[in-house]
Formats: C-alpha cells, structure tokens, sequence
C-alpha cells in the first residue's frame, strides 16, 4: 500500500504516529510511504524583502525541524521512507499530492498547531477532505 503521512509536527502528528506504532501491520516494511510537510508560505510583505535564497532557507529549516523526529521513529521501526516540503496552502499541496502519486491512503492528525481555530476538526483537515478523493484517516 502507497501510504502518505501528512505532518505538521503538532501533537496531533505525534497522536498519528503512536496510533501507527500500536496497529503493527499499518508499519510494516511492505508499504511505501511519503511524508510530506506543506509548510506555510511567508506573507507576501514578509516575501518581498527575503531573496529567494533566504526563503528557501526558512522552508527548508522548518521542514527539518518537523520531519528529524518523524525520521527517528521511522528508522527506529525500520521503515524508509520519502520526504517532501511544500511551501503554499498545506491543504492544497497535500490533496493535490495524494492524487497526483495515486497514494491509496492519507493519514493525518484531525487538528494541527491551529487547533484553537477550529474545535470540531481542524480547519486543513476539513480542506483536505473537502478536496481530495483518496481515502483518507484522520487522527484524533
């Protein structure tokens, strides 16, 4: 199975990845998986100011500071997997993402580090499921 782990590196993306380490078939060697950050993008009066360089820079940072413990935990239960960041509308890039590489399921947390906005399920959640046909599990 072609899984897709969608990640913001909330406690909701840590609930995720305790729920998967407890059903050991959803772990297994024989899934392919993609974990994939969409990372917001800088403010446009943000943008104007930082070179392309610079902006590449902030994306990049961010990703790695969310996906270094996803990594570890994923190595720890011997599993490799692909890394992607996005900058843009996270909800976007993650349906488009699902749909573009025929994944046969999303997983991700039903809140992220927005939680407060949103108290029934989170605001990309909710886009994303708005947006994307591929079946998709959501975290609590």
């Amino acid at each position: 199975m072609k899984i897709l782990l969608a990640v913001d590196g909330s406690p909701y993306t840590k609930r995720m990845l305790g729920y998967l380490a407890d059903r050991g078939d959803w772990l297994g060697t024989g899934h392919a998986y993609t974990v994939f950050h969409g990372v917001p993008a800088l403010p446009p009066r943000v943008a104007a100011f930082a070179t392309p360089e610079q902006m590449r820079g902030y994306y990049d940072a961010d990703a790695a500071a969310v996906f270094e413990p996803i990594r570890q935990f994923l190595e720890a239960h011997g599993i490799e997997a692909d890394y992607l960041h996005l900058p843009g509308n996270p909800a976007e890039s993650i349906a488009s993402l699902a749909e573009r590489d025929g994944h046969d399921l999303l997983v991700m947390g039903s809140h992220g580090h927005g939680a407060l906005a949103n108290l029934l399920l989170g605001s990309v959640a909710t886009q994303v499921m708005a947006r994307c046909s591929t079946p998709v599990l959501l975290i609590r």
